[in-house]
């Protein structure tokens, strides 16, 4: 059984949807789709009504996965505007207005499978990597890496605040054998901080000549938003050695 919260501005015309899922079992309230759901306790499920206005029930969706990353999210939208979905969204699945009971009831099983399959992944702050599924979320909003960059945030956030040498890292992740310099390393890594955006590119530092660490955010500070990028006393992020967040130096020649 779960609690299901759904947002939306026609609960009348939910019937059907809201019997099919209590017929399952769940808990189900009913809100206006501009409820914030930061002065509610989190349901386990959001569902978010985006079948009569597709962009505010995009809008609504992405305000709910900043700030619920976690979060269950579905979306229910009409069969015409299906192909509207697109991964920026921060939903785990859809269901399509008017859809059988059996199928929403499915797509919510579905959902909160994956959520608890995704229990197993690498967190950090707001960083989940999934190592068995190759995906990466940021406040609950997929990363579009690479292999190798994924690889590399991967093993750093096994880690959060070890340092690693640019050596270390080109054996671990790229292999003994691989030819190139280790300047191959500050180039993905500066790839990775682009990615991560400038809100979440200081979860990477670079520790003066020596390497790269995955920052931890402290206790208080979701994420590193509400931190300055620097540690020392009331920054919110640890001390650490000097850390510079320009240029990267890199010691080898190769190229990625």
């Amino acid at each position: 059984m779960a609690d299901i919260l759904i947002l939306s501005d026609r609960g009348e015309d939910l019937g059907i949807l809201v019997a099919g899922i209590e017929s399952g079992g769940h808990l189900v309230a009913i809100v206006p789709i501009g409820d914030a759901l930061a002065h509610r306790p989190l349901p386990d499920v959001a569902i978010v009504d985006a079948a009569k206005d597709l962009a505010r029930g995009r809008d609504a969706c992405r305000a709910i996965r900043d700030v619920a990353g976690r979060l269950t999210l579905l979306a229910v939208v009409a069969a015409d505007h299906v192909e509207a979905i697109a991964p920026d969204w921060g939903i785990d699945s859809f269901i399509v207005d008017g859809a059988p009971a059996d199928e929403a009831l499915a797509r919510i099983r579905l959902a909160l499978g994956s959520q608890a399959g995704s229990e197993t992944a690498i967190r950090v702050g707001d960083l989940a990597i999934d190592p068995e599924t190759y995906q990466v979320r940021l406040r609950g909003r997929p990363l579009d890496l690479t292999y190798k960059e994924f690889q590399l945030l991967a093993f750093i956030a096994q880690r959060p605040g070890r340092v690693f040498s640019r050596n270390q890292l080109l054996q671990e992740v790229w292999g003994y054998d691989f030819f190139g310099g280790t300047r191959t390393v500050d180039v993905h890594v500066r790839r990775l901080r682009a990615k991560l955006g400038a809100e979440h590119e200081a979860m990477i530092a670079t520790v003066r000549n020596v390497g790269y660490k995955l920052e931890t955010p402290a206790r208080g500070v979701p994420g590193g938003r509400d931190g300055p990028r620097t540690g020392g006393a009331g920054s919110g992020w640890p001390s650490s050695p000097p850390i510079e967040r320009g240029a990267e130096r890199g010691t080898g020649g190769g190229r990625a």
